[in-house]
């Protein structure tokens, strides 16, 4: 039988050898019944495990660690709901507890996703999701904190060793500096560089990305502070 004149999985299939061009050439693509279940399952499955991120990230940890100490940390300081508030309005302990729950809160529904699957896409998804519950989270009226905890329990679900580098580094800069805010802009700033630079898969890179945005925004007012000169250190309360 004669070749016809060109197409592009012959092309391949000359560059290549017998390859998978032919068999997909050959083979009909399963548009049955199994095949459009499995789609629907994954699809339930994707927007499954979103949610529970969403929900999970909503969990006000500072509230619930200031409610146990018998402080609105709300009623406090900046009033947020973040770890250097809780530090401000319920002292040491309360803000490690606070500052591990956020983080657990983001690292679970991450770890959980990825026991059910390997898309990466899905798990960027997830701890997007995470993330944006903590900053506006469904048990407070959309009213939540600034995310950098929760997504650095993300970053470490995602990629471990990376997302504890980048861990140390914020708490490295807090603690030259002082100041908590700087800590979280400067690691948001590096993430997608170390993200991208380890050879992290791309879906992680672009949540680093947008994640960072994201946490950035929620800080400009804490960005303005710190160019002015106002911007409170670790610890220090509203005269």
């Amino acid at each position: 039988m004669a070749k016809p004149a060109y197409h592009p999985l012959y092309r391949d299939a000359e560059s290549h050898g017998p390859s998978r061009a032919y068999t997909a050439a050959s083979e009909p693509v399963d548009h049955g019944p199994e095949s459009i279940r499995s789609a629907i399952l994954f699809a339930m499955l994707w927007v499954l495990l979103i949610l529970c991120g969403y929900v999970l990230g909503s969990v006000p940890t500072g509230i619930l660690v200031g409610r146990a100490r018998g402080v609105d940390v709300r009623q406090v300081g900046s009033g947020n709901i973040g770890t250097a508030n809780v530090l401000r309005a319920a002292g040491k302990w309360a803000a490690i507890a606070t500052l591990a729950g956020d983080m657990v809160k983001g690292m679970i529904p991450v770890l959980v996703a990825r026991a059910l699957t390997q898309n990466d896409w899905i798990l960027a998804g997830v701890a997007l999701a995470a993330v944006a519950g903590h900053c506006w989270p469904i048990f407070l009226r959309f009213k939540g904190g600034k995310g950098v905890a929760t997504g650095a329990g993300t970053s470490i679900g995602l990629a471990p060793l990376v997302g504890l580098g980048l861990f140390a580094f914020w708490w490295a800069v807090v603690l030259a500096s002082r100041y908590t805010s700087l800590g979280a802009i400067a690691v948001m700033v590096v993430s997608p560089v170390a993200f991208l630079l380890t050879g992290q898969p791309l879906p992680y890179v672009l949540y680093t990305i947008v994640g960072g945005a994201l946490v950035l925004w929620r800080h400009r007012e804490n960005a303005r502070s710190l160019i002015k000169g106002t911007e409170r250190k670790v610890g220090e309360k509203r005269e």
